[in-house]
């Protein structure tokens, strides 16, 4: 009787806002104990593939990467337009994802796998859900963990030398596609993550603290009353994007 296999462990890693000296320990020894990584692949020279690999080449030499292409998201008007739509849009996007790696699993059935995630995987990312997708599905046996790493949003504070909120003063945490929903709801304390667009009309005398790809060489920052320095973000955000081949902005709104 041949012995049984030991049974695949699937961690799911925060892997910092960008800054390979933010990597918790916990998440470098989880990445060396690992016999292989899974990440995302947007387009062949994806340079967040080449981000991560070189969070991997500081802390886990060797540690082998495959690169799933990412399945395309429909981002038409049509079906972005609405909640609803958009929501929907993801569960299938998610649902391609989750076939995708699945198939890396199966392909590979020994060996215990990372995911490496932007930031902390408990504010909006998807792997998440995904990984619960592939496990429902029954055909790939592994148990898993979540390792905790430094958010955006702390780095977006300590850059600036804020605390998020004021004393007793309540925090949310939305999207640029809900900042307007938060603020007619009476919010005066809005952090804002994955902005796409600057719906700032009205809030000119709110104060503003944006940053984007921390804990990057790319990195870029501006504060300031959103009347004064709306443009200087809007060029900042044009321009990182440009030098990076890609941006991720967070900032923190507060009402006067």
């Amino acid at each position: 009787m041949s012995p049984a296999r030991p049974v695949r462990r699937l961690t799911v890693v925060g892997i910092g806002a960008g800054d390979p000296d933010q990597i918790t320990v916990e998440a470098a020894e989880t990445l060396r104990a690992a016999d292989f990584a899974i990440v995302a692949q947007k387009r062949d020279d994806d340079p967040l593939v080449a981000a991560r690999q070189a969070v991997i080449d500081r802390h886990a030499p060797g540690l082998q990467v495959v690169a799933v292409p990412d399945p395309e998201r429909d981002r038409s008007a049509a079906a972005t337009s609405t909640t609803s739509g958009y929501a929907g849009v993801v569960v299938d996007w998610h649902d391609a994802r989750a076939a995708l790696y699945e198939q890396v699993l199966l392909d590979r059935p020994d060996g215990d796998v990372v995911f490496l995630v932007w930031g902390d995987p408990a504010f909006y990312d998807s792997t998440i859900r995904v990984v619960e997708k592939v496990l429902a599905a029954g055909r790939a046996d592994f148990v898993w963990d979540v390792i905790p790493g430094i958010s955006a949003l702390q780095v977006l504070a300590a850059r600036h030398r804020i605390v998020l909120h004021d004393v007793g003063q309540a925090l949310l945490v939305t999207t640029g596609r809900r900042l307007r929903e938060a603020v007619d709801g009476g919010a005066d304390n809005v952090l804002v993550m994955l902005s796409a667009r600057f719906d700032l009309d009205g809030l000119e005398d709110w104060h503003i603290w944006w940053g984007a790809n921390l804990g990057t060489a790319h990195e870029s920052l501006v504060a300031g009353r959103v009347g004064d320095v709306l443009g200087d973000v809007e060029r900042a955000r044009a321009a990182t994007k440009a030098s990076a081949g890609w941006v991720m902005d967070v900032y923190l709104l507060r009402a006067p």
